[in-house]
């Protein structure tokens, strides 16, 4: 297994593969998480062929991709995040750049659980570590609470370096007012 870092994807056969396994990854949270997490296609293309975005790409020995993490410090890259946030908290790194965002970092189904994830999220944190960097991510609480991923990820990265803050930075949260007949009952 090898980690590659590309810039674009361009190869018609390595984009549908690309997309096969995001897809493969992320359709089921669109049920768990009100905030959809599942770009559309034509989204996932834009960010495949965005240069400012680096695509981390996992390939297997036989050639074939298992896991894919998008990483990018230009956040004005990123859709639904505000770079003046952290323009406004992080001034320095900010205007050096030393901030990144990952997009997603996904693993195909039928690779997970062989340490492609762990290499993938390893990769992108050496990335800015060497950098005295900062990385953010959105992590949905399904992902948090069922799963676990921000306890995950500190693990991961705390293995590597005692030089590292972990902090949640924001969070939001989606109320539901219910009119029905079921909460009336209530």
């Amino acid at each position: 297994m090898v980690i590659k870092i590309v810039d674009q994807i361009n190869d018609d056969e390595l984009a549908e593969s690309a997309w096969e396994l995001y897809y493969a990854a992320f359709r089921e949270l669109n049920t768990m998480a009100v905030q959809r997490h599942l770009m559309y296609r034509h989204e996932f293309d834009e960010v495949m062929n965005d240069t400012r975005v680096q695509k981390y790409l996992c390939m297997n020995d036989d050639g074939t991709l298992a896991g894919l993490a998008t990483y990018t410090r230009d956040l004005d890259a990123v859709p639904l995040i505000a770079p003046q946030y952290f323009e406004r908290h992080w001034p320095e790194h900010y205007a050096g750049k030393r901030i990144w965002y990952i997009g997603f970092v996904a693993v195909h189904p039928e690779a997970q659980g062989r340490h492609m994830f762990k290499q993938l999220v390893e990769q992108l944190y050496v990335t800015a570590a060497t950098q005295n960097g900062l990385v953010g991510i959105d992590i949905c609480s399904y992902n948090d609470e069922v799963l676990h991923f921000s306890r995950l990820f500190r693990a991961m990265v705390e293995r590597l370096t005692d030089n590292m803050r972990f902090s949640r930075i924001d969070q939001q949260s989606y109320w539901l007012y219910d009119f029905s007949a079921e909460a009336a009952a209530a």
